[in-house]
């Protein structure tokens, strides 16, 4: 399936990002600029952004992949996705950019009073960070071979590099115009080619869309399939809330009202997006059947414009899909890397320096970088899934109960999240580099959120109980700070 026309396409957008990330790196001075673009971004950047980095391969590939094999009954997928920012705008977008973090290390000391809960919540920061990573190094280095015939190893070394340059160059300052510009052009590279499907459909008088030939219920054919599918709706739910590189573009809003409305326009942006893989999947169950035989169902979105139109048209086409592709996984690795960046840089490397956050974003990229190198068989959507179920019971939980319960401790905290989001880890390494599993063990193991996110808040409420003498004497001035309107806390602190 190679294209000739990808090549200049895919050089096209690395070459933009590298220039508008140059843009970004002359506006770059301070360390808050590196961390969080001194709290600037105006809420329709920040949204734009937050938009590019979060629909990563996985959403732009792996998407249309399901519909086409699973059919309407894997919609739910996408909605789980867009829904997470539902429960974020709720819950956690204002409090958390009113609390004056840069980090989620520094949430955790500012709310809870422990600076050695750092430690525990960077280890997770930068495990999550690294899990979301590595397939999306794959995805690259699998696109690139899939579209120009070149080694798998070019596009991981290509997207490593591009990204690792940019953010070590221009933190947080730069890859916000590299992901609002990206964010356009994935919806522009999905949005264009289906208008040209669904007018080669019509012309050929509209033939009828063939059912797909399995069903999502059960999950794969699978015993226990129905609790699968849910286990994995509650990680996409609640993963998103606990996020890093979702979060810590927040941090960088000038208020917590600007937040919510960041939030808000991201529901919009992306819902949009979502609506343009599932033609995508469908029309492939008339164009492109044969991937489903062969187990590429990803492929999809690249395959389809060449195998439905053909001709130059097609390879334009298949073109401009591989470019909006490749900024996906360029955009997802850009905030991936810069909050792992910012965790090491202030916790690990160094003390927070423009100098520390450089070379912790070069030791960033480059670990996962390796494991990418070393694996090319890993199922992207899979391990991004449990990406989120990692999240999902562990930062979320330690955010909802933070911000909205008086009673949470450090101990709480920290046996919340090594209890739940520990068991998650181990279900991860299980996955990935364990025995095959069957029956219940495999459903449990290979979606855990069903069972780890309850273990994870009870754990937390359980220990916090027990432990209730060691609530931050501050506690009071904590919650005022993170709920107090933004206007009510900027007339508070105006001279009398």
């Amino acid at each position: 399936m190679t294209n000739a026309y990808a090549v200049p396409a895919i050089v096209a957008v690395t070459l933009v990002t590298v220039v508008i990330g140059a843009y970004g790196l002359r506006l770059a001075r301070s360390t808050s600029d590196f961390l969080v673009a001194s709290r600037e971004v105006s809420p329709s950047w920040n949204a734009a952004a937050i938009s590019g980095e979060y629909l990563s391969a996985a959403s732009f590939l792996g998407v249309a992949g399901l519909i086409l094999k699973y059919g309407a009954d894997v919609l739910w997928y996408p909605v789980g996705f867009a829904a997470g920012y539902l429960a974020l705008l709720l819950f956690v977008a204002a409090p958390l950019r009113r609390s004056g973090a840069f980090t989620l290390p520094d949430f955790c000391q500012l709310r809870l009073g422990a600076p050695w809960l750092r430690k525990l919540a960077t280890a997770f920061v930068i495990f999550i960070g690294w899990l979301y990573l590595v397939p999306q190094l794959q995805g690259a280095g699998l696109t690139l071979r899939s579209v120009t015939g070149a080694h798998y190893s070019l596009g991981v070394l290509i997207v490593a590099g591009v990204v690792t340059g940019n953010v070590a160059l221009g933190g947080m300052r730069s890859i916000t115009y590299v992901q609002a510009f990206q964010y356009w052009l994935k919806l522009t590279a999905l949005a264009v080619p289906v208008m040209f499907l669904l007018a080669h459909w019509q012309r050929q008088d509209r033939p009828a869309i063939p059912s797909p030939v399995t069903w999502l219920l059960p999950l794969h054919g699978e015993e226990h399939g129905l609790f699968a599918t849910y286990s994995l709706i509650l990680a996409t739910f609640l993963g998103t809330m606990g996020l890093p590189h979702v979060l810590v573009r927040f941090y960088t809003n000038p208020d917590g009202a600007a937040a919510r409305r960041t939030t808000l326009v991201v529901l919009g942006l992306v819902g949009l997006f979502y609506l343009f893989p599932t033609f995508y999947g469908v029309l492939g169950r008339l164009y492109t059947p044969h991937l489903v035989a062969s187990g590429e169902t990803d492929t999809v979105v690249l395959a389809l414009p060449g195998a439905a139109i053909g001709g130059l048209t097609g390879e334009v086409l298949g073109a401009l899909v591989a470019a909006g592709a490749f900024a996906a996984f360029l955009s997802t690795s850009s905030g991936l890397l810069t909050a792992v960046a910012g965790v090491l840089s202030t916790d690990v490397l160094g003390r927070g320096s423009v100098r520390s956050f450089r070379w912790s974003a070069v030791v960033a990229g480059a670990v996962p970088a390796v494991l990418a190198l070393r694996v090319d068989a890993l199922d992207v959507s899979q391990v991004v899934g449990l990406a989120f179920a990692v999240a999902a019971s562990s930062f979320c939980p330690l955010l909802v109960l933070g911000i909205w319960w008086r009673g949470l401790t450090d101990l709480g905290a920290a046996a919340g999240i090594v209890v739940g989001g520990g068991s998650a880890v181990g279900a991860v390494l299980v996955t990935v580099v364990g025995p095959p599993l069957t029956g219940w063990t495999a459903t449990l193991v290979e979606q855990p959120a069903a069972w780890t996110v309850p273990l994870a808040f009870t754990v937390m409420v359980t220990v916090s109980i027990m432990s209730r003498r060691r609530v931050p004497a501050a506690i009071g001035s904590i919650m005022l700070r993170l709920h107090a309107p933004d206007a009510l806390r900027a007339d508070a602190t105006t001279p009398r």
